[in-house]
């Protein structure tokens, strides 16, 4: 435990950070799978993280003094976001309901999964990488950050595309897709 009564080292951190560098791990190396696998490893980190995530912001939460450094630069998040929508291909865009946008338009909102889960990945991504270099002052501002940023940014995100991964992997493969 720190001074602040939260031990940067619990179960539930720790389970955390292994799912989440478990998705940063597929997100960065997409192109090494097919559509199909990728899609399907997704359907299964992305509840995961989602779960890991509403348990780490039960944690005591802790002061913020400094903002964590900021790791994925934008070439790291295009790639990411490139890669995944290259792999996608035309099961890369949906449309969704559940965003602010909506509350002004009666038309869906068309977003992209790539994007979505390269959003995902920037948030997770900086976390993870101070958490592996160990430094306590770091790491628990990192794990401040995350947690702030779970209830309307990364975590809001993913059933948003899970919904969209599921249509890929179960809709459309009736009609026709394979890969």
């Amino acid at each position: 435990m720190n001074e602040e009564g939260v031990n940067l080292f619990s179960q539930d951190v720790i389970e955390f950070v292994t799912v989440a560098t478990e998705f940063c791990v597929r997100a960065e190396n997409v192109g090494q799978t097919t559509r199909k696998e990728f899609v399907g490893v997704m359907l299964k980190i992305l509840p995961l993280l989602y779960l890991k995530g509403i348990v780490l912001t039960e944690t005591v939460p802790v002061e913020e003094e400094d903002s964590p450094e900021q790791l994925v630069t934008e070439d790291d998040y295009n790639f990411v976001r490139d890669s995944i929508a290259a792999q996608m291909g035309s099961f890369d865009d949906y449309l969704d309901v559940f965003v602010e946008d909506m509350k002004y338009s009666d038309c869906p909102i068309r977003k992209t999964i790539s994007e979505d889960l390269a959003d995902i990945y920037q948030d997770l991504r900086n976390f993870v990488g101070i958490f592996k270099e160990g430094h306590e002052e770091s790491v628990r501002c990192a794990l401040q950050e995350v947690k702030e940023q779970f209830p309307n940014y990364w975590g809001q995100r993913i059933p948003c595309v899970m919904r969209a991964l599921h249509d890929v992997m179960y809709v459309q493969q009736e009609d026709g897709y394979d890969n």
